[in-house]
């Protein structure tokens, strides 16, 4: 069972720094450029994130992109100026094929990449309620679509993104948008495809995926408790205004948190967050006020068993 005791009263602050769900024209402070993902990042572990959640965007547009090409201008950049855990995501953006989704890591041999352990609906259209004028043609597309949306990551999908990169040494932030993501997981556990300790990003609050509830929370714990038990590393994700409340429930029962403008622009009640870094202070914070400490890279190196960022491919 993940608790406070197994990794020493530490918890792992990820910060998702961009992501593809938010698009430019809802805050002025997504970071779209390299030099925006990398000074973001950059001030994001200054701040205390142990691990950085990385995507990239089109630096005209903001539009996500996938490209081997779009890493390799924050990549190097990043790692030469901070120790964090990098993590390159193979969810990418739900219109993208999974072989798209996954070449980056494939190429960049990361210490983590993500991976989305099941198909789900994948609203992000309500946000037209809150957002009416948009300065890309895109943007409008994307969350309008999302009504329409599946986003696939059939078994079929998910081995082959473990047969793509775990040959790198690359572990996984496994993420579970609902408990029968937890069952899937355990399947490829049974099957001998995946490798404890199992680092399982519970996702709560997006439409699709299971809500954020406290119930909801404790329901996903208990339910990764039974099918995993000490094989697994716990950590949540609160999407939009669920952020801090989850992180703060997930914490105090001994689990990790992640934060960052991939998952939510607000740093309070119809306030914007300013940048990555405002995100990350507010969980340390909440987590410090609670008897705990935030893990360093290296202890979240240790907490993971990664393999180490001299081992990567950038």
């Amino acid at each position: 069972m993940s608790n406070r005791t197994d990794q020493g009263g530490k918890v792992i602050i990820t910060c998702a720094v961009t992501g593809a769900i938010h698009t430019p024209s809802m805050t002025p402070h997504l970071p779209i450029t390299p030099d925006q993902i990398t000074q973001e990042a950059i001030a994001a572990a200054e701040a205390g994130a142990a691990i950085l959640h990385l995507h990239a965007r089109n630096p005209e547009t903001g539009q996500p992109d996938q490209s081997i090409e779009g890493f390799a201008n924050f990549l190097p950049r990043i790692k030469q100026s901070s120790d964090a855990v990098i993590n390159i995501t193979t969810g990418g953006s739900p219109y993208m094929s999974v072989d798209e989704r996954a070449a980056p890591a494939a190429h960049y041999s990361p210490e983590v990449a993500s991976l989305n352990m099941g198909s789900m609906n994948f609203g992000l259209y309500p946000m037209l309620n809150r957002f009416k004028e948009f300065q890309f043609s895109w943007e409008r597309e994307h969350l309008e679509g999302s009504k329409d949306l599946v986003f696939r990551n059939s078994f079929q999908d998910i081995e082959y993104v473990l047969e793509t990169c775990y040959g790198n040494g690359t572990r996984f932030e496994f993420e579970c948008y609902d408990t029968s993501h937890l069952y899937n997981l355990a399947h490829f556990a049974d099957r001998g495809l995946v490798k404890a300790p199992f680092f399982v990003q519970s996702v709560f609050g997006l439409l699709g995926g299971t809500g954020a509830h406290p119930e909801d929370v404790m329901h996903m714990k208990r339910t990764a408790d039974r099918l995993l038990g000490s094989d697994y590393r716990w950590s949540v994700l609160g999407a939009g205004s669920n952020q801090l409340r989850v992180a703060a429930q997930a914490a105090a029962l001994g689990g990790n948190v992640r934060v960052g403008l991939e998952d939510s622009i607000w740093a309070g009640k119809g306030e914007l967050a300013s940048s990555n870094a405002v995100q990350v202070t507010k969980v340390r914070q909440i987590i410090e006020g609670l008897g705990l400490s935030v893990a360093t890279p290296d202890e979240a190196r240790s907490i993971l068993d990664l393999k180490g960022g001299d081992d990567v491919n950038f």
